[in-house]
């Protein structure tokens, strides 16, 4: 599967009812609030549509022949209703609110959950800005539409029939005069609610790349500022700038395409009735107060009609909202998780069996790559530059799975192995340490829920038993030191020395280090050289380092280069396979 969102291939074409049925789902559990939300809807709409007969009973039988006080009567009458339909309004608002509320937090959970369960390849294929704007911006598309297009949209669809209910059993040829105008908007509709949903869709594309944009940019703005290139920052947000205001001022004009054509059609009608009326009154077919019911009854058909029109642009961003999220959530995991199987007694701790793997398809990075590695032994990895050895260690950790041949752990394929139990057993301290904002407490528990609930004391004496208490000094403040900005508020170093002790605070079964002491001093990594020593015999550790020293006191030395595994029987020959690559290359 290929993770990249943008290449994804674009899903059928839909009619507007499968389109609405897709997203049905979303409100389930929602029946009683939807229940008595239509309660209100229906509530309200008899309210409105019974005030026009009372009017034109009023004129007929009071205004007409003078007598006032049945006016005044009437008129109180009217007012207590609207405001009965202010209170069903407001309860139906209310309801629907809720439910879009409620809504949104469970598409973002799912989401998140998604996000949780897709491999490190999906976010090496896809911009953070992108995800970011699919979580926050589409998601909060829909909430609009749940909690405000659909409250006007259900309040609109009923007060629109009731009216052309009306207008038919009052006068079925004046009625249907009225409604022709309508038969023209349903055709127009048609033809352009395609065209409406690309364009939002491709709207909300470039606001997604102009997140991505802004999120890069402002990531990488020390880099920028050291190669004083804040014209290249300046142009790309520009270029993507640009297009978002081309994308959104496309999407707008065809979101207001539909009102002017509707208002258009509403002055038709009123325009059809008013003369058909004028001239049934002569007729004596129809009274006054009649006609003017009639006007308001085509006004309570097309100014629904007219809000339809925006709710229906509205019901097309939702739409195009819903296809990018669940381009995420139709997505599933390349990593999967096989039965679970016992270890197998006697078997290496960790072994790979003619594994191949390439990020790219018909570009492998690593070819029939063979290594067995036993417990308690310290393995070295070193190589060229690109030569797969930060990528050996990722299918270690199994951060990937191979393209061909298989790892085992304990004896068991490495997919067998529950995510817990896997986390666990295997540390891995990356080349760039990732830190969450926080503290420096909550960076070393992070993914430890055994060790969560230690109180500060017993956590204390733990750091202090594994040899790792001296690095804490380092930190202003200990355990709660400040970690802002994933650590920007901390050198490299200091980084480095929180993942490190993060990893070692587990003591895993297998230990990877992958450059973990480039940016430390050399006192500093003799000390962490120092609490390695602690760790439980059976620990097995594979460092990937450049810096000779870090290495010379490994069990077992592997050349990696792509295609080749090649053991080494001392550093002097791993030093001369190292030139011998580079002179050949």
């Amino acid at each position: 599967m290929n993770y990249a969102l943008e290449s994804q291939p674009p899903r059928p074409k839909l009619s507007a009812w499968q389109a609405a049925r897709e997203l049905f789902p979303l409100l389930q559990g929602e029946q009683l609030s939807l229940l008595y939300s239509s309660l209100a809807t229906l509530g309200n709409a008899l309210v409105n549509l019974s005030a026009p007969l009372l009017v034109a009973h009023v004129v007929d039988s009071y205004l007409l022949v003078g007598q006032f006080d049945g006016v005044l009567h009437y008129a109180g009458l009217l007012l207590l209703l609207y405001l009965l339909g202010l209170c069903t309004s407001y309860l139906h608002t209310r309801l629907m609110g809720g439910v879009g509320q409620r809504v949104l937090f469970s598409v973002r959970s799912r989401i998140f959950s998604k996000l949780q369960e897709l491999p490190v390849a999906f976010f090496h294929a896809n911009k953070t800005g992108d995800l970011i704007s699919r979580i926050n911006n589409d998601t909060d598309k829909l909430n609009a539409f749940f909690s405000h297009t659909l409250v006007q949209f259900m309040g609109s669809i009923v007060i629109m029939t009731g009216a052309g209910l009306f207008l038919l059993l009052l006068n079925p040829l004046l009625g249907m005069a009225a409604l022709a105008p309508a038969l023209l908007l349903v055709l127009f509709t048609r033809v352009l609610s395609p065209l409406v949903k690309r364009r939002n869709a491709a709207a909300m594309a470039a606001t997604g790349t102009l997140s991505a944009e802004v999120a890069e940019s402002l990531g990488n703005f020390r880099v920028i500022v050291a190669f004083n290139r804040r014209d290249f920052f300046r142009q790309r947000l520009e270029q993507a700038n640009r297009q978002n205001y081309a994308s959104a001022l496309q999407a707008g004009l065809a979101n207001q395409v539909f009102t002017p054509v509707f208002g258009l059609a509403a002055v038709l009608a009123q325009l059809l009735v008013l003369v058909g009326g004028v001239g049934l009154i002569a007729a004596g077919e129809l009274s006054a107060g009649l006609l003017i019911s009639y006007l308001s009854y085509v006004t309570y058909f097309y100014n629904p009609l007219r809000q339809l029109a925006l709710l229906w642009s509205n019901f097309q961003v939702a739409l195009a909202s819903w296809d990018r999220i669940e381009t995420i959530l139709d997505l599933r995991s390349l990593l999967p998780q096989l039965s679970v199987l016992p270890p197998r007694a006697q078997a290496p701790l960790l072994e790979l069996r003619g594994v191949s793997f390439g990020y790219l398809p018909g570009r492998p990075v690593l070819r029939d790559l063979s290594l067995q590695l036993a417990r308690g032994k310290t393995y070295a990895l070193v190589g060229p530059t690109g030569g797969g050895k930060t990528t050996t260690a990722s299918l270690m950790a199994r951060l990937y799975d191979p393209d061909d041949g298989t790892v085992l752990f304990e004896g068991r394929d490495l997919r067998s192995v529950p995510a817990a139990e896997r986390a666990r057993r295997i540390g891995f301290i990356l080349q760039e340490p990732v830190l969450f904002s926080g503290s420096v407490r909550d960076n070393l528990l992070y993914g430890a829920p055994e060790l969560v609930k230690l109180p500060e004391a017993d956590l204390a004496a733990l750091l202090t038993q594994q040899g790792l208490a001296p690095l804490l000094q380092r930190f202003d403040g200990g355990l709660q030191a400040p970690v802002v900005g994933g650590g920007d508020n901390l050198s490299l170093g200091q980084r480095q020395l929180i993942a490190f002790m993060r990893a070692v605070l587990r003591q895993p079964d297998l230990l990877i280090l992958d450059e973990a002491t480039a940016n430390i001093d050399t006192v500093t990594e003799q000390a962490l050289e120092q609490i390695l020593q602690r760790l439980p015999a059976q620990t097995t550790r594979v460092v990937i380092a450049h810096r000779l020293n870090t290495i010379e006191s490994a069990d077992e030395i592997f050349f990696v280069s792509g295609s080749t595994l090649t053991h080494a029987a001392s550093m002097q020959q791993a030093v001369e396979l190292l030139l011998h690559q580079k002179k050949h290359s």
